[in-house]
């Protein structure tokens, strides 16, 4: 099969990924489940054809970074077709890539199952909102998603920073102006600490990577612009105290008193199988009230769990929370939300 086949086939299958390796035959991820599409086992030569191709899709992009360094990322589009983003690499010497398939249209926030009290939390114009989780989550989708809302409804001057670039934002109401680390410029810290003097109301950083970057993203959200952007992390105090880590313990009192004031709103999702086949996001969200910016500053982060979890508002609920919300909708059997909760046991009383 050409590249073009394999792409073509896992959009209509409605594959979210495309596993291009060596000794396998070419696999696609369907809802979470990885299943080969043939018998057929890829050799070193097919999988560096493959790759070739893919390299000559991105623009001619050079196949010596994948060479030299062993590893590669970036996006590109195939007209008519779709948009990829491409993690290729090397495996006991012969080239392979994982292919994330991101369609042109970013789809109805409803029909990926967020709430919309969450795509209007860009309203507010102003601090920091964090969406978290493990990788493959949706978390950039649930920020494109805010983008659109803010796009669409405001005069704004919105800025993207991301590695590789993912959904595409036409100017509506809004300018977009979205820039690719390594392609529009070097670095996150670099294109962030430029951004704050190109008139930004929005910032969307794809990732808080390192000190730096968070040092400079905390700049920007409490000089009064919003700043979007993602961790690895599951939990809101996991994702708070992750950010404090990071920096020396001598700076760790002012960092989280920053924090406390800098912090709007931290979404911590997963993507869980739901009965008919497909995936859904569980979602904890945390909007910062005047009592969890007092825990933050005074250091009682590990408190903020128990407020999220006897909350009864929309605006606050737990993972175990919409776990059993997803499971009393019909959505998602109870064996599935106890596998992804955070807390089995006092979810299978409540269940």
């Amino acid at each position: 099969m050409s590249l073009n086949e394999i792409l073509d086939q896992a959009i209509k299958e409605q594959a979210s990924d495309v596993f291009i390796v060596a000794g396998l035959p070419v696999s696609f991820r369907k809802n979470g489940v990885i299943c080969q599409t043939s018998d057929v086992k890829l050799l070193p030569k097919d999988t560096e054809e493959l790759l070739t191709n893919i390299y000559e899709q991105a623009g001619q992009r050079n196949i010596n970074i994948l060479h030299e360094e062993g590893d590669d990322d970036f996006s590109f589009a195939i007209p008519g077709l779709s948009r990829f983003r491409v993690s290729a690499y090397k495996q006991r010497g012969a080239l392979s890539a994982v292919i994330r398939i991101i369609t042109f249209n970013l789809p109805a926030f409803n029909e990926l199952g967020l709430p919309e009290h969450i795509i209007h939390l860009g309203d507010g114009g102003k601090g920091m909102i964090l969406v978290t989780g493990p990788a493959g989550s949706g978390k950039s989708t649930t920020l494109a998603c805010i983008i659109n809302q803010i796009n669409k409804s405001q005069h704004k001057h919105i800025i993207t920073l991301e590695d590789p670039l993912e959904y595409l934002h036409r100017h509506e109401q809004s300018i977009v102006s979205q820039r690719e680390i390594n392609v529009d410029t070097e670095n996150y810290v670099t294109a962030l600490r430029a951004a704050l003097r190109q008139s930004p109301d929005v910032i969307l950083l794809g990732e808080m990577r390192d000190y730096e970057t968070i040092t400079v993203a905390m700049t920007a959200a409490e000089t009064g612009h919003l700043l979007l952007s993602t961790l690895h992390t599951i939990g809101a105090a996991n994702t708070i105290d992750r950010i404090i880590d990071v920096f020396p313990a001598n700076q760790q009192r002012q960092i989280g008193i920053q924090l406390s004031m800098a912090l709007t709103a931290v979404i911590s999702q997963q993507l869980v199988p739901t009965v008919d086949g497909k995936v859904t996001p569980a979602l904890e969200i945390m909007t910062v009230t005047p009592a969890i910016r007092n825990m933050i500053r005074d250091n009682k982060v590990h408190q903020i769990d128990g407020i999220i979890y006897s909350s009864m508002k929309e605006d606050m609920i737990s993972m175990d929370g919409s776990l059993l919300n997803l499971y009393k909708q019909g959505r998602i059997t109870k064996d599935t939300a106890l596998k992804y909760a955070t807390n089995p046991d006092m979810l299978g009383k409540k269940l």
